[in-house]
């Protein structure tokens, strides 16, 4: 059976066919004969883009799209005072962490400040993958035990560690021993999510591993997006930390406001991580990753090991992390993110009344999940991919999620305006017309 990533490559991954204009069939030619056969490309008709400001992006033809699906630029593609802040430090200096620099420190306390109390700790990597795995390697030397739980189509990144957590990637991408998998949350399974959860607990017992961590992307982003019921994770923590395990809340996808009602996705949850992993917003497209955490948990790790990342928090990447975080400030995004978020799902709840084919509409802030299903309720990635395709002739950018790739996901920069909110709605509205079953008047 395949897995999500494979069913959303089918589905709608680039087809080079006669609809592709040649300058493009030439590129994915050169592509795929320079860079391999490993990577994908987006859409039916892949988009040579060239350029970005803000919540745009222009192709080659100076044609522009509506980015409603990219989150690394978090702020704005290209936002200047970003550019800026980078092209600063970077005439400047650009080291790393084995130097004494305040920038480092100035970011570290004005980060953690953004957390509850108890996290006292920042580490910085490049990506989102490498701090997932960073935070495995804690979790492991502070609880003794091997055994990591996950969602069952959970992606946590690339890298060997952490692509064995990431069932996602598919089938040719096998898990670990020692990973469990529970069921994601959407459909109404958060009412059981704790006891998959400790179901999974028993069995790493019983074969000896034991709970290192429960490790989460607090959206759930490829479950489907899941934000409600605010409160459903506490119960599966709790399991978790009685079993003397770790949460590692994985805020890549739900951070840096986001959801609109938090900075963090499990502030909503009202929890407080053991580990909190950050990644692709961080520094709205420079890359900046990175771990916060616990101090206690730490302690044993740095007496045995080192941990150094050569450009880990180097002075450019913290200059670009420090501006986002001004930006976010200075723009009110969090409530921006919260109040437009509002805006798209009122019109999407209203075209759920008029279209048959639209299922559950899930969401916080600019994080929106929204299932397409068949005339029996069923899940239908063809139709979703089929809008995803329409979108982007329609000029608007957003792309799939889910089990079965069955769920349109819409997660655009937190700069989106209330006019961006309605062209997305129109051509939302004009791609289900298109549909079998359409949408009524």
């Amino acid at each position: 059976m395949s897995g999500p990533t494979d069913k959303m490559a089918n589905a709608f991954g680039a087809a080079v066919g006669a609809a592709v204009p040649a300058p493009e069939h030439a590129l994915i030619e050169r592509r795929a004969r320079l860079l391999g056969p490993a990577y994908r490309l987006f859409y039916e008709e892949p988009l040579h883009i060239v350029r970005g400001e803000g919540v745009w992006l222009y192709d080659a033809a100076g044609t522009k799209f509506l980015d409603a699906y990219n989150n690394v630029a978090s702020v704005g593609h290209c936002h200047p005072y970003v550019v800026q802040a980078i092209a600063r430090q970077s005439a400047t200096l650009a080291t790393h962490t084995r130097y004494l620099h305040e920038g480092i420190l100035d970011y570290a306390e004005r980060l953690l400040a953004t957390f509850p109390d108890e996290i006292g700790h920042l580490m910085l990597t490049c990506t989102g993958s490498e701090a997932n795995d960073l935070a495995l390697r804690i979790a492991r030397a502070a609880t003794g035990k091997t055994g990591i739980i996950v969602t069952d189509t959970a992606y946590h990144g690339v890298t060997a560690t952490v692509a064995e957590i990431s069932p996602s990637l598919g089938r040719n991408v096998p898990l670990g021993l020692h990973v469990r998998t529970v069921p994601g949350p959407s459909d109404n399974r958060y009412r059981t999510f704790a006891a998959s959860v400790r179901a999974a607990i028993e069995d790493l017992a019983v074969h000896g591993l034991g709970t290192a961590a429960l490790i989460c992307d607090t959206i759930f982003s490829s479950d489907g997006v899941v934000a409600d019921p605010p409160g459903f994770l506490r119960e599966a923590v709790q399991a978790v930390h009685d079993a003397g395990g770790l949460f590692v809340a994985d805020e890549v996808q739900a951070g840096f406001a986001r959801t609109g009602a938090a900075m963090w996705g499990f502030q909503r949850h009202d929890i407080v991580p053991d580990l909190v992993t950050l990644g692709k917003p961080m520094g709205n497209g420079y890359p900046v990753a990175g771990v916060t955490l616990q101090p206690a948990l730490i302690a044993e790790f740095g007496r045995k090991a080192r941990y150094f990342n050569t450009f880990g928090g180097n002075p450019v990447a913290v200059a670009a992390a420090n501006a986002v975080l001004d930006v976010i400030e200075q723009e009110r995004l969090q409530a921006n993110a919260a109040a437009i978020g509002q805006v798209l799902l009122t019109g999407i709840l209203k075209l759920q009344r008029r279209c048959r084919q639209i299922g559950s509409v899930r969401g916080a802030g600019l994080f929106i999940g929204v299932d397409i299903v068949d005339r029996h309720g069923l899940p239908d990635s063809v139709s979703a991919a089929g809008l995803v395709n329409a979108m982007r002739r329609r000029g608007v950018l957003i792309s799939c999620t889910g089990h079965a790739a069955q769920a349109l996901k819409i997660r655009p920069p937190l700069t989106f305006s209330e006019s961006n909110a309605q062209q997305l709605l129109d051509a939302l509205e004009q791609s289900l017309a298109e549909l079998p079953y359409g949408v009524s008047p």
